[in-house]
């Protein structure tokens, strides 16, 4: 018999300083498939709009992934083909939420999907919600970045702006791409699987966990990756709480440790 993988993970969620929650997020992982998700929905839009924008991306992700995930035997072509069609399903029906209402409403969600297949990984990702791997000692993201930071950063890197600019840049945020009923400019989703070993560290997680820089999230994790996947989760919660920063963002973490069994 096979032996499948394990996948030890923990999910944590803050308001941080807003008023409201406007990030969605959600794991699931079933043990006799082998099989598991992770996804972040970071909404805006003011009135409620961005929580209600999250919750249709989270509501179409788990509408196209929990049946199949739970259909025995497994289709895996059918689930990765589902990570480009539940952000279609969410983008018609912010779509169609936003034609329905008569006031000029405007709202919009990233999307973060993460889909582990044995020890591959496969990822869909639109806006800037950051996919995290610590793989020997070192901290990587995996997706693209569809924000404005990149640009800026580049031209600090140019010499165009000074790098203390480019951090302090008043247009580093702005996106630019997003889930919000329209076209989508820019998406992210590679064909290719990225294959997961054993002690790596996966955060998948909304912007809000930014406000650490990325060495303080490397640290954290590296300080705290023989422990299990709720206890980093809850060091880096802690560690964005002690900023105490006065305008600190929704932030929603999905820490996810795989246990890869060892090949002959």
């Amino acid at each position: 018999m096979l032996n499948m993988p394990n996948f030890d993970i923990a999910v944590l969620a803050d308001l941080g300083q807003r008023d409201a929650q406007e990030d969605s997020v959600a794991a699931r992982y079933v043990e006799t498939a082998g099989a598991g998700y992770a996804i972040v929905a970071d909404g805006m839009g003011g009135h409620d709009a961005g929580d209600i924008a999250s919750g249709l991306v989270m509501s179409s992700w788990r509408g196209m992934l929990d049946n199949l995930l739970e259909t025995s035997p497994q289709d895996e072509t059918a689930l990765i083909d589902a990570l480009p069609m539940a952000a279609m399903r969410a983008n018609a029906s912010i779509s169609d939420h936003v034609e329905s209402h008569e006031d000029d409403i405007q709202m919009g969600s990233t999307m973060l999907g993460a889909l582990m297949l044995d020890s591959r990984l496969f990822w869909i990702s639109i806006g800037d919600s950051p996919l995290y791997l610590v793989r020997d000692d070192q901290l990587h993201q995996l997706n693209d970045d569809h924000s404005m930071a990149p640009i800026i950063d580049a031209q600090a890197e140019s010499g165009e702006i000074s790098r203390h600019d480019a951090r302090t840049h008043p247009d580093r945020n702005l996106l630019r791409s997003v889930i919000m009923g329209a076209a989508i400019p820019k998406v992210d989703c590679p064909e290719t699987p990225f294959e997961l070993l054993q002690d790596d560290v996966l955060v998948v997680a909304s912007d809000g966990l930014q406000y650490l820089d990325d060495d303080q999230i490397e640290a954290i994790v590296l300080r705290h990756k023989s422990e299990p996947a709720q206890s980093v989760a809850n060091e880096l919660m802690s560690a964005v709480r002690a900023l105490n920063h006065p305008d600190q963002d929704n932030v929603s973490v999905v820490v996810v440790k795989p246990s890869i069994p060892c090949t002959a």
